[in-house]
């Protein structure tokens, strides 16, 4: 760590430092301990930021050495300038320390100017300039300057004015600031490509209860490779700092399958109450997560499920978590929100034509837009894609440094042959259903995409294939919507349940349980015997 005599390295990083504290925070003990700084102190430490009040050391003349390590120690400083602070010598010196550590160690400073005019801070006006009139009569001409310079370069911050309205909205906005940027640790990792997302950040903000009393479930739901979990990684970064608590509990589906409940459960009480206690089995862990959070208000992200069972070993109802909890769930089978009684359903849908380009434009060509002479390939790929940023995202980085005769090469391909990656997170949702559900979704991928639902039904159930509840089946799994009374189908979709039919019997259409294309219908006749 370097010292306050020491600047690092041009190679050191704040990201590298060991801290011993969040934040340090500096204040004038008369003017605002047993009110202001008190709340801010409680509120920091209620979001597990690990905060350090001045008031815990023994104060006299000098400034202690240990104060100034802690100083140095602190990943972020809150100054809380108020009508005295300048009163006090010891304020003026961690002020003049703080400045330092900001120029020398990159520390984070943010000034809170309460019922103070930031100009009197920056002029040593006011009460400020009546405290300099004191100082500059006892104390060294050299440290006054050092306390002016400081006072003036911090009031040039960025900060809060605390003057009008509820002081608790002034902490509320503190807090959401200092998390983000202490917390980064807790944060989750978003790639910076993502593109299209602040419509779906806005939309769902403004959706959840804002209701202290209110637990609030909302269930992101919508087909494979869709997004659904970085919208869900977004919302939990964004949101996070309102809770005592947070966990995002990811690919549950799959830990599920793996037989890793218990590790889900584990991982749910370390996350919100940092509690490490090992047990044997499911039941036990239900009654320690009700007990441990039934009066935390806790965020919990349950991502990737498709069966009621998961959720309940996790989250088997809302009340088993504090009020103001919020639960966000996503999915790719929305009668499982119905199941679970959400309260707010949010269909995460595909990406507009200009941010698909813009999408695939970055995998593919490390930029926003398509390079010269490659427009037109990127335009058949992008409405290839038809919006799902999975396909966007796998497609472009294929292709990324291949000719121009590549990429049409790789785009006859496609007709016949999907991309492996994409086919395998969609074919997730084909493989959760049932036989006669299978049916039907190959049935309509492979002749009934664009026709209308009653004659689809008439033709299917007299297949004896319960046309009705297999079709709503589909639709709340996400691989079908109705919409006028036509059944539709994302084109993708399509191509995987191709795929599945070729599979049967590659490169022998004669063996296929379906023939819809005139190629493979003529072949398949020719290689009948005569």
């Amino acid at each position: 760590m370097a010292s306050s005599t020491q600047k690092p390295s041009s190679s050191s990083s704040t990201s590298i430092r060991k801290y011993n504290f969040d934040v340090f925070l500096s204040f004038r003990g008369e003017d605002t301990r047993y009110n202001f700084t008190d709340h801010l102190f409680v509120n920091l430490v209620r979001m597990r930021i690990k905060t350090f009040r001045d008031d815990q050391l023994e104060r006299g003349e000098e400034i202690k050495s240990e104060l100034l390590q802690t100083i140095e120690e602190s990943r972020i400083s809150i100054v809380v300038f108020s009508k005295n602070y300048a009163h006090s010598k010891w304020c003026l010196d961690e002020l003049a320390k703080i400045m330092e550590c900001r120029e020398e160690m990159e520390q984070i400073v943010f000034p809170v100017f309460y019922h103070v005019d930031p100009s009197d801070v920056r002029k040593q006006a006011g009460s400020f300039g009546e405290a300099f009139s004191i100082h500059e009569g006892q104390v060294d001409e050299k440290k006054v300057q050092r306390w002016k310079d400081s006072l003036t370069k911090a009031s040039d911050l960025s900060g809060f004015h605390v003057k009008d309205g509820y002081e608790s909205k002034h902490i509320k906005e503190i807090i959401s600031k200092i998390f983000k940027r202490s917390m980064n640790s807790t944060l989750l990792h978003i790639n910076d490509d993502i593109v299209g997302m602040d419509f779906h950040l806005k939309k769902l903000k403004s959706l959840l209860s804002s209701d202290l009393h209110d637990i609030c479930v909302v269930g992101i739901y919508g087909t494979g490779g869709i997004g659904k979990t970085t919208i869900a990684k977004i919302v939990y970064n964004e949101i996070q700092y309102q809770f005592t608590g947070a966990s995002f509990l990811q690919d549950v589906r799959e830990t599920f399958n793996k037989r890793c409940q218990l590790q889900l459960q584990q991982q749910l009480l370390h996350d919100t109450v940092g509690d490490d206690e090992e047990f044997s089995n499911i039941n036990k862990g239900i009654n320690i997560i009700k007990a441990r959070l039934s009066s935390k208000k806790v965020l919990i992200v349950i991502d990737d499920v498709d069966e009621l069972q998961q959720l309940e070993s996790v989250a088997g109802s809302p009340k088993w978590f504090g009020p103001g909890s919020t639960i966000i769930i996503t999915t790719r089978n929305r009668h499982l929100l119905v199941e679970y009684e959400v309260t707010i359903s949010y269909e995460a849908t595909g990406l507009h034509y200009e941010e698909a380009l813009q999408l695939f434009s970055q995998h593919a060509f490390k930029q926003n837009v398509p390079k010269v002479g490659y427009f037109d390939l990127s335009d058949r790929l992008v409405q290839y894609a038809q919006g799902l940023p999975l396909a966007l995202k796998v497609l472009g980085s294929s292709l990324r440094g291949m000719t121009i005769e590549q990429w049409e090469s790789a785009l006859n391909k496609l007709k016949t042959n999907p991309n492996k990656k994409i086919n395998d997170v969609l074919r997730i949702s084909f493989d959760g259903l049932d036989n006669s559900q299978k049916e039907v979704f190959l049935d309509i991928a492979c002749f009934f995409k664009g026709k209308c639902e009653d004659f689809v039904s008439r033709i299917l159930d007299g297949c004896k294939l319960d046309p009705i509840i297999n079709i709503k089946d589909l639709c709340d799994r996400c691989l079908v919507t109705i919409r006028g009374n036509v059944i539709q189908m994302h084109d993708l979709i399509q191509e995987m349940g191709w795929a599945i039919v070729r599979e049967e019997c590659p490169g022998d259409p004669h063996k296929w349980s379906r023939l819809w294309d005139v190629d493979d219908i003529y072949d398949a006749f020719s290689r009948q015997e005569v």
